[in-house]
């Protein structure tokens, strides 16, 4: 049996990062189903009937999404942590998904850098995310892009069977 094909550098494209449309919702509905890992959801996995990718809460706005060949490689959601006025210079990475087949090609490091700008140029000087503890590809990815643990929420969720942190990451954005 032959060894699964690892990508190299060399595999890395370059996606055209856009923002999302309503007419993308089932499109960016199915990834999200079919991203779904207790690697990193918090949530039960989806069952049927689903719901709509976009609602009121989240708007196609806050979504940047990948494309690759002209199919959705992935997204990443990106907000404001709160209606305060107090922390409007302050982006929340809300979710990052990459379809199975684009991984490990550069789509997600090419998703965060895009919102990082795109925050900059909302007026941002801070990004934060949460990410879970044993999510250690993720963690790395954030690393590698200069995102520090600022804080550890211990055991803060019950996933399959075992508690798992909450880790609170974060960086600048200089100009």
């Amino acid at each position: 049996m032959s060894e699964p094909m690892i990508p190299s550098p060399s595999d890395a494209v370059k996606p055209l990062i856009r923002p999302a449309t309503r007419a993308d919702d089932n499109d960016l509905a199915e990834l999200a189903r079919d991203t779904w890992s207790p690697l990193h959801a918090v949530h039960p996995r989806a069952e049927p009937p689903y719901a709509p990718f976009f609602d009121d809460k989240y708007p196609p706005e806050e979504i940047l999404v990948a494309e690759v060949d002209g199919r959705i490689a992935g997204f990443i959601r990106l907000l404001g942590p709160s209606h305060l006025a107090a922390n409007a210079h302050v982006r929340l990475i809300q979710g990052l998904a990459v379809a199975g087949w684009s991984r490990g090609r550069g789509v997600a490091r090419a998703l965060l850098r895009a919102a990082m700008d795109d925050a900059r140029r909302q007026g941002a000087v801070r990004i934060t995310l949460r990410v879970l503890g044993h999510n250690a590809p993720a963690r790395a990815l954030y690393a590698s892009e200069g995102f520090g643990v600022e804080g550890v929420l211990p055991g803060e969720f019950f996933l399959d069977g075992k508690y798992v942190d909450d880790v609170l990451m974060g960086r600048t954005l200089a100009p």
